[in-house]
């Protein structure tokens, strides 16, 4: 279960038991916080200590105090002296700048995957893509988020630039969507993550119209129906 947006702790854990190595659940955990960051779940401008992120994810304090402090090096929160750490604000002018910039990269990345993308590759990432609208229906926040940065970021691996791919996934983890949950309230968010079903099954298509129609309807609503 998500953490809720008042700051309660959930009904249970939301990371799962990794096995492996210790720095693969520090990683684990930083993203699950990073998209609870993005989602709104984090708020900016408040200071949470590492004991009261671990109660409310369900996991230990030490991997929650290391994953944060990877968010520090990323800028997404600042280290706040025996205390915790402060979620960075993000204003409303630069998450329109990310957004224009994503426009810039993504659209034409997208729609130029209409004539190189390799069918079963690009089928591959409808697991993903089901995945974002389960996490809707449930209402899960932070596993929308990151079934949402799988998809995205895996779909632009595919036009072959990693350096396009580190350019996004460092806007993605800038952005505040927190317009996410009045769409789960509003039954919305479902049919925004259904966009990505659409979205493969015009790529699958090669119709290089319809592409370029849902990938600009649906990085507009980042600025427009999300953040209503």
């Amino acid at each position: 279960m998500a953490a809720t947006r008042n700051g309660a702790p959930s009904a249970g854990p939301v990371l799962p038991v990794l096995g492996g190595k210790r720095e693969s659940y520090r990683e684990r955990v930083a993203d699950a916080l990073r998209a609870a960051l993005i989602a709104g779940e984090l708020l900016p401008g408040e200071v949470y200590s590492a004991p009261t992120l671990a109660a409310r994810f369900g996991v230990s304090a030490t991997p929650v105090r290391e994953a944060m402090l990877d968010l520090a090096k990323e800028g997404l929160v600042d280290t706040v002296p025996n205390k915790g750490f402060r979620v960075t604000a993000v204003s409303e002018k630069q998450l329109d700048e990310y957004t224009d910039i994503r426009r810039l990269i993504e659209i034409p990345v997208t729609v130029g995957l209409v004539e190189t993308a390799d069918p079963v590759a690009l089928e591959a990432l409808r697991p993903v893509a089901e995945a974002i609208v389960t996490a809707a229906a449930a209402g899960d926040l932070i596993a929308y988020v990151e079934a949402d940065t799988r998809f995205h970021l895996g779909l632009l691996a595919l036009a072959g630039n990693e350096h396009l791919v580190e350019v996004v996934g460092d806007l993605r983890k800038r952005a505040r969507l927190f317009g996410l949950t009045e769409l789960v309230e509003r039954g919305q968010l479902e049919a925004s993550g259904q966009e990505h079903i659409e979205l493969l099954d015009a790529l699958l298509a090669r119709d290089t119209e319809a592409v370029r129609s849902v990938i600009t309807r649906h990085i507009g609503h980042v600025r427009s129906l999300w953040a209503q």
